[in-house]
């Protein structure tokens, strides 16, 4: 081969640890796919042909039963992911959520569907929160926005697929139109086990907090990540001083003996980690609250009542906004480390808030017995597709991103695990009301999501700690030497450049 191209592939080639990364993102796919068949799938002629057709309880009751057994198995995900290690925490679950995924695509009586979604549940929680800190552990600090934000695009692809699929078999003659959605979730979760069964390593900083410093430092070399990358990481285990590398002289040895015990529910109740559990525990929680899943679940709902009375048509229009999602979600994927987590979540809240409060304008300005009129109709899908692409590219990203990153080593696990425990919970809420709200009120749903919006919008004002680019160690010398901010002066001046940020008038997050 000429050395010239030879010097291409070499620069094309990227490390193993990005590769890995990928790999395990992979599972943000099965995540993507579930959300965006069971909207269209429930709502299909042959499906409700079979099952007879779902009034608004029943309906969010369906699609809901899914996150419930998730939010209660995500509190065992932690401990799994501890005692088995992270690949096989990852095996497990979707192991769990493969047999949930053939019970729904085998259904013969709605009551089997719906025990096949509670047992998918089991197995989301197991596995949803566990690859974020895997890739979270195996990230260099000036890449792990990046990395970190991998499941949240093949969230995205999957939507794009999902839809899409349910797009192409809608007009299928037969239960085969709503089978074979679930037919190929169950595909997508057979090739996943096998990747995370064979291809993962296992957590170096897992591995060492077990003791096997040997064998971490062999994965880091697998991965390809450089030893002063990972001296900095490295800071919290105690193991460190025997592989050779540095800890930072402020680093008490009794802390860092404690970091290398497996942690329980009270170590994340700790003086000096409790702020983190609780800020992680309220984002994530509030980040389905904002109401995105209710606009995934129930697209083609939404857009038939915008105006879209076709399923075809309504089924399209949700196809559209998964590849709007996709298509914007790309860039904000490979720039996630350009604009700091706390400015991403303070200016895309401000977005989210206003989207939900026009659309519940519109329609809460109609009148009583009609409905918007074309143009204010056409303005509302095009605020459904504004929100969606707005949430795909700032709260989806950072919140994520920063949950588990600002959690210490030994409670990393463990902390994500409630935090997506809380994740599940107030998605179940959303995903149980929404049909119901819509029902009642074609305006109480946006004006609730805005309202919990802005409310979230407002404490991560006050609380976020900017963690952009920074090592693990700097991230918890951060949260040690953080106070509560409190409005006074300096709040003022960080209102001042988020306004101005907003406007284009200043350079937001300058130094995070």
């Amino acid at each position: 081969m000429p050395p010239t191209l030879t010097a291409v592939f070499e620069k094309l080639r990227q490390p193993r640890y990005v590769t890995t990364c990928i790999l395990c993102s992979a599972g943000g796919l099965l995540l993507g796919i579930d959300t965006s068949i069971i909207g269209p799938v429930t709502t299909m002629p042959s499906f409700t042909a079979e099952f007879g057709g779902l009034s608004p309880s029943i309906h969010g009751i369906v699609v809901s039963s899914i996150l419930l057994t998730a939010a209660v198995s995500s509190f065992f995900a932690g401990q799994s992911a501890d005692k088995l290690g992270r690949p096989r925490a990852l095996a497990l679950g979707t192991v769990v959520f493969l047999v949930g995924a053939v019970l729904q695509a085998s259904a013969v009586a709605l009551a089997m569907f719906a025990i096949g979604r509670v047992i998918a549940g089991a197995g989301y929680g197991l596995f949803i929160g566990t690859m974020g800190v895997y890739i979270c552990e195996i990230s260099p600090p000036r890449l792990r926005g990046p990395m970190t934000t991998g499941p949240q695009f093949a969230t995205c692809l999957g939507l794009v697929v999902g839809y899409f699929t349910c797009y192409g078999t809608a007009e299928l003659q037969g239960s085969l139109s709503w089978r074979l959605p679930y037919a190929l979730l169950s595909t997508v979760a057979v090739a996943y086990l096998v990747t995370a069964l064979i291809l993962l390593p296992p957590s170096p900083r897992w591995l060492i907090l077990r003791g096997r410093v040997d064998e971490a430092e062999k994965v880091w070399d697998r991965l390809g990540v450089s030893r002063s990358e990972r001296a900095l990481e490295d800071v919290d285990d105690a193991s460190v001083p025997a592989a050779g590398l540095s800890v930072p002289s402020e680093m008490g040895t009794g802390a860092a003996i404690a970091s290398t015990k497996p942690a329980n529910f009270r170590d994340l109740w700790t003086k000096d980690v409790r702020r983190r559990t609780t800020l992680a525990i309220f984002l994530m929680g509030f980040l389905q609250l904002c109401g995105i899943d209710a606009v995934l679940y129930y697209a083609p709902v939404l857009f038939q009542q915008a105006g879209l009375k076709s399923t075809t048509a309504s089924f399209l229009a949700s196809g559209v906004s998964a590849i709007l999602i996709l298509i914007t979600s790309i860039p904000a994927t490979i720039y996630a480390d350009k604009w700091g987590r706390r400015t991403c979540t303070l200016l895309g809240g401000i977005g989210l808030t206003i989207s939900m409060l026009i659309i519940g304008s519109i329609y809460a300005s109609a009148p009583p017995a009609g409905s918007p009129s074309a143009a204010a109709k056409w303005t509302i899908i095009i605020t459904i597709y504004a929100y969606t692409i707005l949430n795909a590219t700032t709260w989806a990203i950072s919140i994520k991103v920063w949950a588990p990153e600002i959690q210490p080593q030994h409670t990393r696990a463990q902390a994500t695990a409630l935090a997506y425990g809380s994740a599940w919970i107030t998605n179940w809420f959303v995903a149980f009301v929404c049909p119901i709200l819509l029902r009642k009120s074609q305006w109480g749903a946006y004006f609730l999501f805005g309202g919990c919006t802005a409310f979230a919008t407002v404490v991560s004002f006050f609380y976020m700690v900017e963690t952009r680019g920074k090592s693990l160690d700097e991230i918890e010398r951060a949260f040690s030497n953080a106070r509560t901010v409190g409005p006074g002066k300096k709040t003022l001046v960080e209102m001042k450049r988020v306004v101005g940020g907003v406007m284009g008038l200043s350079d937001i997050d300058k130094t995070g």
